[in-house]
Order: structure tokens, then sequence, then C-alpha cells
């Protein structure tokens, strides 16, 4: 824990365009893709653009969609 208490104290440090520029390495660190999950969702997509196409499925507006969270 106390090498995290020096980080932070050295990236506090850090000019703002300095901290943006990390801050925004670290999220990306986070967005590791799951090519399980990946292919899941592209499957899922296919699924659904294939329902639609053979008339299974109706298209719905973006506004419709938000209506219900409104």
């Amino acid at each position: 824990m106390a090498a995290l208490n020096e980080i932070l104290k050295e990236a506090l440090s850090l000019k703002p365009a300095q901290k943006a520029e990390l801050i925004d390495k670290l999220l990306a660190s986070l967005d590791i893709s799951d090519q399980e999950i990946d292919k899941l969702w592209a499957q899922e997509a296919e699924e659904r653009l294939e329902a639609y196409e053979q008339g299974k499925i109706k298209a719905v507006t973006l506004e419709k969609v938000l209506e219900k969270y409104k």
C-alpha cells in the first residue's frame, strides 16, 4: 500500500495535461477485451440482423427507445 501512496503522491505533482494523459492510459488499461464476450456479442448481432432481415423483428427508432427512459 505504501507503493500506491507514493505513486499517488507523484501523480498529484504532475501538470494537468500529464494527469489527463495518465488517467487516459490507466482507463485504457482497464478496457481489455474478452475474446469470448466479443464472440458472443458478434453472434448476437448477427442473429438479430438475420431476424430483422427475415421480418421476425422490427426496427425501433432511437427516439422511441429513449421515450422509455424519460
